[in-house]
């Protein structure tokens, strides 16, 4: 694989970003469905892994991808540290002792969404964060399958990533707190779905700009 996990700064940053960039649209979806406080527990993790980042990119992928996962578990709180935890954590296992190419990195991608549907209780088609990780880990799945070049498979990541979190729009949620308003829920993206949305994209623009960029 291309890239080292020394790319773990910029890759932290630009999702702390992101976020921060969105937050209030995000806010007012989180309002409109859900508890109203995703963006601040997002952000605090977020902080957490921005402080750690040096510390951090020392580490190889595997054991990376395992501290972010404990990092945000114990700073983000709720429902979404535990998924986003679960979905790091999972990954690094799933990825350790072996080496890292983009067939493997699918294969661990996809088992750590598995995790993440486990602890949820959840799967694609309920209005979560799900309904952008599983459209992703199949596509990143079958772009491996079919050797797809790199930025190929970033960019139909992007598409993927992008298209899941429209699709949450007219779902009738059936977790969290927004399963008790029922059909009120339609008619509105999941907070969740977007800040996944806007996270993953936000990796591939960097993978995407130094695969492009030769080097100096």
């Amino acid at each position: 694989m291309p890239f080292t996990s020394s790319l773990l700064p910029e890759l932290i940053e630009a999702t702390a970003e992101a976020i921060a960039k969105n937050a209030e649209e995000i806010t007012l979806l989180d309002q409109a469905i859900g508890d109203g406080d995703h963006v601040t527990n997002l952000q605090r993790g977020l902080d957490a892994l921005m402080m750690q980042r040096t510390e951090i990119s020392q580490l190889d992928w595997p054991a990376a991808w395992q501290k972010i996962g404990m990092v945000v578990m114990s700073t983000i709180g709720g429902a979404s540290g535990s998924l986003y935890g679960t979905l790091f954590v999972a990954m690094g296992k799933a990825a350790s002792a072996k080496e890292l190419n983009v067939q493997s990195f699918s294969e661990a991608f996809f088992q750590a969404v598995e995790a993440v549907k486990h602890r949820g209780k959840s799967d694609a088609g309920e209005k979560t964060m799900l309904d952008v990780l599983v459209p992703v880990a199949k596509n990143i799945q079958e772009a491996a399958a079919s050797s797809l070049p790199l930025s190929k498979l970033l960019e139909q990541t992007k598409q993927a990533a992008i298209a899941g979190m429209e699709s949450t729009r007219d779902m009738l949620a059936t977790k969290g707190r927004a399963s008790f308003l029922g059909e009120r829920t339609k008619g509105h993206i999941d907070a969740g779905a977007m800040s996944s949305q806007l996270m993953i994209c936000a990796v591939v623009d960097v993978l995407h700009a130094h695969l492009t960029t030769p080097p100096q």
